[in-house]
């Protein structure tokens, strides 16, 4: 079923009708070709979800009524940011797609020493409107609950500052994965419990220089290994984020979420 991510808010949905604009009237009536009677999900911006039926198509409008609220969650049971140094052409692009459907609740792209890409004030407002689109029409298509929210470009210095408020805080180094450093990530995750906050930081395709690695330390990061083996810069993210879902949603068997209903 398709899913709609809407700005609308659907608290008093099941009294009334609403009705949707914008983008959301050309996919549903030139894209999907819905009727009359078609069935969909829509998500509000807090999280709330529901099944509707459409009522009626406008020229600028589609009119939608309250079936039954969605109870199934598709979150992550902990929040998780990653902090990426920017990378070149548009691997950020497929960050951005794939780590929305993976789970990620923040996305915050960093200058990094080696990163070859420079962004100027324009090019980085224009960056972050396409992200935030690919976030939400990977948000719909993964149906999740949240639209992963596209930070402003960062410095070292504002990345530390922005992690303060994070209960744990790592960063995937290359010479801790050729000394089978397999440790770090393993032991953070086991001493999570749902509601703390994680924030995996991953290099450009240079690498973290060992003078930002300092950085990090300094303020209470942990340098972790991802295996054995040296990975991409845009494979990074996918495989900590899978590890993510693995110990909390499979290993578990979904008991971290009815925890936390």
């Amino acid at each position: 079923m398709q899913r709609y991510m809407i700005p609308e808010s659907l608290h008093n949905f099941p009294e009334g009708t609403i009705k949707v604009s914008g983008d959301f009237v050309h996919h549903m009536k030139n894209v999907m070709r819905f009727k009359s009677g078609s069935k969909v999900l829509v998500t509000d911006p807090a999280g709330k979800s529901a099944y509707a039926e459409i009522v009626e198509l406008f020229e600028d409008a589609v009119e939608l009524a309250w079936l039954a609220d969605e109870e199934k969650e598709s979150e992550l049971p902990i929040t998780v940011t990653i902090a990426c140094g920017l990378p070149k052409g548009d691997k950020l692009d497929l960050i951005v797609q794939k780590a929305t459907e993976l789970g990620v609740t923040n996305i915050i792209p960093f200058a990094a020493k080696h990163s070859v890409v420079k962004w100027d004030e324009n090019k980085m407002k224009k960056k972050l409107v396409r992200f935030q689109k690919i976030a939400q029409e990977a948000a719909e298509q993964s149906h999740r609950r949240h639209v992963p929210v596209i930070k402003d470009l960062m410095s070292i210095r504002e990345l530390v500052q922005f992690a303060e408020g994070h209960s744990h805080k790592l960063v995937a180094y290359e010479e801790d994965a050729k000394e089978q450093e397999l440790g770090n990530f393993a032991a953070t995750l086991q001493q999570m419990k749902p509601g703390d906050q994680l924030l995996l930081v991953f290099g450009p395709e240079g690498g973290l220089d060992p003078s930002e690695i300092r950085v990090f330390q300094d303020h209470g990061f942990l340098t972790c290994g991802l295996g054995p083996r040296i990975m991409r810069t845009e494979t990074a993210p996918f495989y900590a984020l899978a590890a993510v879902s693995y110990h909390f949603e499979l290993m578990n068997g979904g008991d971290y979420h009815r925890d936390t209903e």
